[in-house]
């Protein structure tokens, strides 16, 4: 499966996030592998940040992600950057947003 997650870096953070993210530890990146997480591409626009992620199962892959050492000490590290997570209302959570149109889709709808 595949989802987007939105994010906000920091006001006057975007170079700091840039640089403690172009890299993540050794621990978190093979975690990602034992959760099903196959790649997760972060694309920024201002302060907005729009993550693909493409996986086994999101909500099972977040499940033993959030429940590892190198996932709590990456988040107090990289966290220092990032204001917040908004769903696809635009509310505060770590939330999937909505995907409102794939060209996939469409070609196997009209196939």
């Amino acid at each position: 499966m595949r989802i987007a997650l939105h994010s906000v870096i920091a006001e006057g953070a975007i170079d700091d996030y840039r640089t403690h993210h172009a890299r993540i530890p050794e621990g978190l990146r093979d975690l990602f592998g034992v959760a099903g997480i196959h790649d997760w591409t972060i694309w920024r626009s201002g302060r907005n940040l729009f993550h693909i992620v493409e996986c086994d199962d999101f909500e099972a892959a977040m499940r033993v992600v959030n429940a590892s050492p190198e996932n709590d000490a990456w988040q107090a590290d990289i966290g220092r950057f990032v204001e917040g997570f908004h769903g696809p209302d635009g509310e505060d959570g770590f939330t999937p947003i909505e995907q409102v149109w794939a060209l996939s889709a469409q070609r196997s709808a009209e196939a």
